[in-house]
């Protein structure tokens, strides 16, 4: 009967590693999806005609606009576009 009781201590050791997964995964989930909202977008920005957005960044008193074209378009907190930066600059 040893072999049972090797396999005993086997399927108990999987199931303890099995649930000490599943709570890790819990956990970065809840870590993940706990994190604050991103701030809103300035009511009064708005992108050129025929641009797009890339990427958009949000420092202190600036929003960052990269567009699919790669130009870099500065914006300050009320939405007013102060700089535009074009690819190769």
């Amino acid at each position: 009967m040893p072999e049972l009781a090797w396999l005993r201590r086997l399927v108990t050791g999987l199931a303890v590693v099995m649930g000490l997964g599943m709570v890790a995964v819990v956990a970065i989930l809840w870590v993940r999806l706990a994190q604050p909202p991103l701030p809103e977008l300035p009511p009064g920005l708005v992108l050129p005609g025929g641009t797009g957005a890339a990427a958009v960044t949000f420092a202190r008193d600036w929003t960052v606009v990269v567009t699919d074209a790669g130009e870099i378009l500065l914006y300050d907190r009320s939405g007013a576009l102060r700089q535009r930066v074009l690819p190769g600059q």
